[in-house]
């Protein structure tokens, strides 16, 4: 804790005062909101963790087929075969606001999806390669909701970050730091009325004391 340097007056106990009364306001709301984005970081990892544990199992998979699809043909049938996309997907991307932080929506348009079809001939190719063609066409909405996710709990983590400096500044710096200090003037406002009534007593017993000389 420390003292601010301010004038030790009435007026200034006062501005204070209306200052620490706005600092724990602010306070309290800053740790409501660091609260709930906690609440609903905690959900969006759940259900990340949930979801890439889907997507990376599904790629695993995949990639086991392109590895041996890539053992038995040529390599320039097999980028001939992946040449040309397999499916296509019309996305929407938007914002959400999740106290008050900007993060992205992306809605992914069902009806683009259509069906996986298939760009090269199946007598030329291997029959893991259509597995493994399948089942990436299969886990690419999962693949959008999973990014869309991660970056949700980016945004969230550094606001978060953010909020609980600014809830710890307040706790730990600021309002103790206007307590002291109006608790010190209110001390030396009352030091400064006892001089006054000292002095004014002083004065009263002068006064009697001439008084009573005359």
């Amino acid at each position: 804790m420390a003292l601010m340097n301010v004038n030790p007056t009435r007026m200034e106990m006062t501005r204070l005062k209306r200052r620490l009364k706005t600092a724990v306001r602010g306070h309290k709301l800053l740790k409501d909101k660091r609260d709930e984005m906690m609440r609903r970081f905690v959900l969006l990892v759940r259900e990340n963790a949930k979801l890439r544990r889907q997507v990376e199992a599904a790629l695993s998979e995949a990639l086991a087929d392109f590895s041996l699809c890539a053992g038995v043909m040529e390599p320039e049938m097999l980028e001939e075969a992946v040449l040309y996309p397999a499916r296509t997907v019309d996305i929407e991307i938007g914002k959400a606001n999740i106290m008050s932080v900007n993060v992205p929506r992306i809605t992914v348009n069902q009806e683009s999806l259509g069906e996986t079809v298939l760009s090269y001939g199946l007598a030329q190719t291997s029959a893991q390669l259509d597995g493994a063609i399948a089942g990436l066409a299969q886990v690419l909405p999962e693949m959008i909701r999973l990014a869309e996710i991660e970056k949700t709990c980016n945004l969230l983590a550094d606001e978060i970050e953010k909020t609980r400096r600014r809830v710890n500044a307040l706790e730990y710096v600021m309002i103790p730091d206007l307590e002291e200090t109006i608790r010190f003037i209110g001390m030396k406002l009352d030091e400064n009325e006892r001089s006054s009534l000292t002095r004014l007593m002083k004065v009263k017993d002068m006064i009697a004391q001439r008084n009573q000389a005359g």
